[in-house]
């Protein structure tokens, strides 16, 4: 390994500071606001949600694991049916819920070591389910991208997403260096300057709105009425499973890229620990549920800047853009359209990350354990199916399909032991992960 521009622990010049953490700062914006935005939330709330998940974050881990915690997609699906089931006040309780099984993780992983969480979630299960979050989403980032305001056909929503898509397709493919990190913001920019140009933009809210201005924080048990139910807990914990997975992923991955295992020192309970402390932050002020992001790590392998302290410079930079009403107000002027045409890139790459994920563990499909495994997640999760006993208990789509994945590996004879190194991710430096 290349020795570092900044290790760890170094802390940068102030110039160097600064346009560091901005470049991080950009990296995760895309997907960060990307997913408020489907969901129904305060992009201003995710960024500073964002940036106070990932300053805890870095104390809980001792300002040892260089990370930066932006917006789930895993749990887009579950925040849109408990938003519709018991409003915004369930969906932040269901965050707090599956956060606090992140606590319960990471104090058994103290106790009993981190082997068996493998065990539990081999690739056979993780890839799958990855993919389920993927195309489960598909129709949605269609529909975005072709319907008018009224919900029916428009050619010319339609254009506006094709060029964002072409646009962020030539960012990802063609364009070197820093700027390859930043497909997704780089995509929207384009379509949005499109979408301006053949009046798809109104910017009356951002004239209107003050250069400083106070985002809606709310708490959900206080500002809502919302009760703790089986149904709620079915919808939000499961996915849990996912994102501990993408985790260790990550963990791995970062490992290697800094030249320390980080997975026993500081210890991979103390990273699960601050990332369930993050999303338990986000749902406590209206933000959706945090994870690691491959962007960033991406961004650390291609500077060879792993020092913490620049990190921590994109979480502030990201509490202060959340408190600039212009900038949120132009964040909700982007025509859906243009999201949607991100998303259909975005959606897929996610899919393809778990196809990716059982490439790279050389999961054998000969094996008709694998076959079984994999082919009831998929059709579980994609075709929407769902256990209903009562009003109150039922388990949906992507959740029920991530347990009846980890009950079949445990149940179904052959199963192998799995190595550490089996969630390793090669290239992490492509934006092809899930957020």
């Amino acid at each position: 390994m290349s020795k570092p521009e900044l290790d760890i622990k170094d802390v940068p010049s102030p110039l160097q500071w600064i346009t560091l953490s901005l470049q991080h700062l950009f990296a995760m914006f895309g997907a960060t606001i990307l997913v408020p935005y489907l969901v129904g939330l305060s992009p201003a709330m995710a960024l500073i949600s964002s940036g106070l998940g990932t300053l805890a974050f870095l104390m809980i881990t001792k300002w040892q694991v260089p990370a930066y915690l932006g917006s789930s997609f895993a749990y887009i699906a579950p925040i849109i049916a408990a938003k519709t089931a018991g409003g915004p006040g369930a969906a932040m309780l269901g965050s707090f819920l599956a956060g606090l099984v992140y606590g319960v993780v990471a104090l058994v992983i103290k106790k009993a070591g981190y082997r068996w969480i493998m065990n539990l979630l081999p690739p056979i299960v993780v890839g799958p389910v990855i993919i389920v979050i993927g195309l489960a989403l598909a129709g949605t980032a269609v529909n975005m991208a072709m319907n008018n305001l009224e919900g029916k056909y428009s050619l010319l929503h339609f254009s506006a997403a094709l060029v964002t898509l072409a646009a962020t397709i030539i960012f990802s493919i063609y364009v070197k260096k820093k700027l390859s990190l930043i497909p997704i913001l780089g995509g929207i920019i384009v379509g949005y300057l499109y979408s301006l140009a053949v009046g798809l933009v109104d910017l009356s809210p951002v004239k209107k709105a003050a250069i400083f201005e106070m985002p809606d924080f709310f708490i959900p048990i206080v500002d809502y009425k919302v009760n703790v139910t089986l149904d709620l807990v079915l919808l939000m914990v499961p996915v849990a499973i996912v994102t501990l997975s993408e985790h260790i992923g990550h963990q791995l991955v970062l490992s290697k890229v800094v030249g320390r295992d980080l997975i026993k020192k500081p210890g991979l309970h103390r990273s699960i620990l601050g990332d369930g402390t993050a999303t338990m932050i986000s749902a406590l002020i209206g933000g959706p549920p945090k994870t690691t992001y491959g962007e960033n790590i991406g961004v650390l392998a291609i500077t060879r800047v792993y020092s913490v302290y620049v990190l921590a410079g994109a979480a502030v930079f990201a509490i202060i853009f959340g408190f600039i009403g212009k900038v949120t107000a132009l964040i909700s002027s982007i025509p859906t359209p243009v999201m949607g045409g991100v998303s259909i890139l975005l959606f897929g790459i996610i899919a393809s990350s778990g196809l990716r994920m059982l490439v790279d563990s050389k999961v054998d499909f000969g094996d008709k354990r694998n076959l079984v495994i994999s082919s009831v997640i998929l059709v579980i999760g994609i075709g929407g199916a769902f256990i209903k006993v009562s009003d109150q208990f039922q388990i949906q789509g992507m959740a029920l399909a991530a347990i009846l994945g980890v009950m079949l590996n445990l149940i179904l004879p052959g199963r192998e032991e799995v190595k550490d190194n089996m969630f390793q991710l090669e290239n992490e430096e492509n934006n092809d992960n899930v957020a």
